[in-house]
């Protein structure tokens, strides 16, 4: 549920494609003005990705034709509250769209929770109450096999905020990464459709800020989360290690997209 709360930052801007004269586009998902594209849109943009940036709460969500990946971002509802919030039926709608459509598609937070509801998983209350702070989580053995997140280190450094989890995964979605009380971090369902519960987008200014407008949140997270020195040192551990991951998810729909520019072949010689 809670995946973000009055944060700063700053969305993705269009970047030159570096993946293929045709940008990949890209459909951004922004459920909560707490939580922007941030480092994801940078990462996204310097990979040859031209985001346009939707709030689903104020705005018409697209339908999927004419973009190459979709991207949904965190918020601060219950991603089954339907009744209260009725946009989030367009946004289930779009994500088991792209489910079956094969669309490279990468959920955090609220995003991936509504993921996993919309395709038959379960999202409730975390067992152990709220979760918040940088962590670490656990690659799992059908990670080593995923092509998004195959070259993931064993234990990667994230950010968590949130007090909703998936306690059941889809039928047939691949566990890609869990830890201690969220036994479902990161996982996959149909080819090409990544959830992940924790954040990476984030900023030390945005989890600052999140502490800031929730002190049930603030005392969820350790004494170290809280220091601004700590939580430079976290992002920048979270870049390098995420970074290549997002440039792979923009290659992975280049690829699908046949946007991807072959490779040269040999020169040669006009016959004579």
């Amino acid at each position: 549920m809670v995946e973000g709360v009055g944060g700063r930052g700053v969305p993705g801007a269009v970047g030159h494609s570096i993946v293929s004269v045709t940008s990949v586009r890209v459909l951004v998902l922004r459920p909560d003005p707490s939580d922007p594209p941030a480092r994801l849109g940078e990462w996204l943009s310097s990979a040859g990705a031209e985001l346009d940036v939707v709030q689903p709460d104020r705005q018409e969500v697209p339908e999927l034709s004419g973009y190459h990946a979709l991207v949904c971002l965190g918020g601060r509802v219950h991603a089954e509250d339907v009744i209260a919030h009725p946009w989030l039926v367009d946004v289930r709608a779009r994500l088991l769209t792209a489910v079956g459509q094969g669309l490279p598609t990468f959920a955090v937070g609220l995003g991936a929770q509504v993921l996993a509801a919309a395709t038959g998983g379960r999202v409730e209350a975390n067992p152990d109450g709220p979760q918040a702070g940088p962590t670490l989580v656990a690659k799992r053995d059908a990670a080593a096999e995923d092509e998004l997140f195959e070259d993931l280190v064993l234990m990667p450094l994230v950010v968590r905020a949130h007090r909703d989890s998936v306690t059941r995964l889809p039928p047939g979605a691949t566990l890609l990464a869990a830890s201690p009380g969220c036994q479902h971090q990161a996982f996959r369902v149909g080819t090409a459709a990544w959830g992940v519960q924790f954040h990476i987008e984030t900023t030390p200014e945005m989890v600052r800020d999140w502490f800031d407008a929730d002190q049930e949140l603030a005392a969820a997270a350790p004494a170290r989360a809280h220091s601004a020195a700590a939580l430079a040192e976290a992002h920048e551990e979270i870049e390098a290690t995420w970074k290549p991951i997002v440039t792979r998810f923009v290659r992975i729909a280049a690829r699908r997209a046949g946007l991807e520019p072959r490779e040269p072949g040999p020169r040669r010689l006009p016959l004579v």
